[in-house]
């Protein structure tokens, strides 16, 4: 009796756990579940890939986004304690932005809005303001980012596909 109260427990104590993941947490966890290779269009309809693999441990996630004649960039995810989802974008154009997640409720929707960035040469300069990654299913998301300049906004969306 004594051992079916502990198995019991630790069932209820574990339940506990998963329940009160912060959205963060659900976020990171989301992000994760895209590893491996995507392949599709841009806003022009050229082809691209993207890449997700899970890093350090766990800790981190890394997008390689790469298109044909173009240097490939790189997005680094990772948590900042249990409550925040922090980004870093390594651009093509010389700078990093980092940026903060929010999650929409039906957690399909991760938007990253800018924090800060280092390298960048004055706050209207060129550089990634904004991602929106929406998991439409297992095998199919989008990539919405949005690049300021100057008071310009530029948008470029990904269409993405897993490769089987």
């Amino acid at each position: 009796m004594k051992s079916a109260r502990i198995v019991l427990s630790t069932l209820l104590l574990a339940t506990a756990v998963a329940f009160s993941q912060t959205a963060a947490q659900k976020s990171f966890d989301q992000l994760k579940s895209l590893a491996g290779t995507w392949e599709g269009k841009n806003s022009l309809g050229e082809p691209l890939q993207v890449t997700f693999k899970s890093t350090s441990g766990g800790s981190a996630i890394m997008s390689e986004i790469s298109r044909h004649g173009q240097d490939n960039m790189i997005t680094m995810f990772h948590l900042d304690g249990p409550d925040r989802l922090l980004m870093t974008h390594y651009c093509g154009s010389g700078n990093q932005p980092r940026m903060v997640a929010t999650t929409s409720p039906d957690g399909k929707t991760i938007t990253f809005n800018f924090l800060d960035a280092t390298n960048l040469a004055t706050p209207d300069a060129g550089h990634m303001e904004r991602l929106v990654v929406t998991v439409v299913d297992a095998n199919h998301h989008t990539e919405e980012w949005h690049f300021a300049d100057h008071g310009k906004d530029i948008k470029e969306v990904f269409d993405l596909q897993r490769k089987m």
